[in-house]
């Protein structure tokens, strides 16, 4: 899960720092975007999250991409207070959320607690979320391991993508999540963790999905 920033490596020509947007920026956006990173993730230039923020930014479209707390040693309960603060700010005709690894557990966390602002989010993508026996042995995000969930709890439209080779989630996103939950879940071959140790790095079959839900989530070459 671990993508630093810190390393002191420039981003490339095509990106822009990607700060969270004041109320000003996407005033006139169809859409709104929230983007949730995982666990040890300093918003490095370039992961696919940020990519795809520039790259909506680009086309007008409002975003929230906010670095959560202590991404390194998180609290799940300071990190639900901020993730219900940026789903108030979402506005627009469409409301989506992209939530990576430890964030994707924690919208999870989010619906079991019937967190306000959810039933507002129209669409949701779970990415690369790490099962509870990985969670559960990382004394860092132990926390954040999900209880039972109830299916019929789901608000909107959700989706889940994730590697066939997921160092944590070895034992399969849609044996663990997509299944159980009734979750429509696409397997990556050879996407590892969806992180930038497995190239992601550019993925545009993600930002197709963000104009268009129906489209099929592919690795990012395909």
């Amino acid at each position: 899960m671990t993508t630093d920033d810190r390393s002191g490596t420039p981003p490339t020509t095509d990106e822009r720092p990607a700060t969270p947007l004041t109320a000003r920026d996407g005033a006139g956006a169809e859409r709104s975007f929230l983007i949730l990173h995982g666990w040890q993730n300093h918003r490095p230039a370039g992961h696919w999250q940020h990519r795809l923020a520039d790259r909506l930014r680009e086309r007008g479209q409002h975003v929230v991409y906010p670095q959560l707390p202590d991404p390194d040693t998180p609290d799940p309960e300071v990190w639900l207070a901020e993730f219900a603060r940026h789903l108030d700010a979402l506005r627009g005709a469409e409301r989506v959320v992209l939530a990576h690894s430890a964030s994707a557990v924690l919208w999870l966390h989010a619906v079991a607690r019937a967190l306000p602002g959810l039933d507002g989010v129209d669409r949701v993508l779970l990415v690369a979320p790490p099962s509870p026996s990985v969670l559960a042995g990382l004394p860092e995000i132990a926390a954040f391991t999900p209880a039972g969930l109830d299916p019929r709890a789901l608000p909107g439209s959700v989706r889940l993508v994730a590697g066939d080779d997921d160092p944590y989630c070895p034992e399969g996103a849609d044996a663990v999540y997509g299944d159980p939950l009734g979750i429509p879940t696409e397997i990556l071959p050879g996407a590892g963790h969806l992180d930038l140790d497995a190239g992601y790095g550019p993925w545009p079959a993600v930002l197709d999905w963000c104009f268009d839900g129906s489209v099929r989530l592919t690795g990012r070459s395909g």
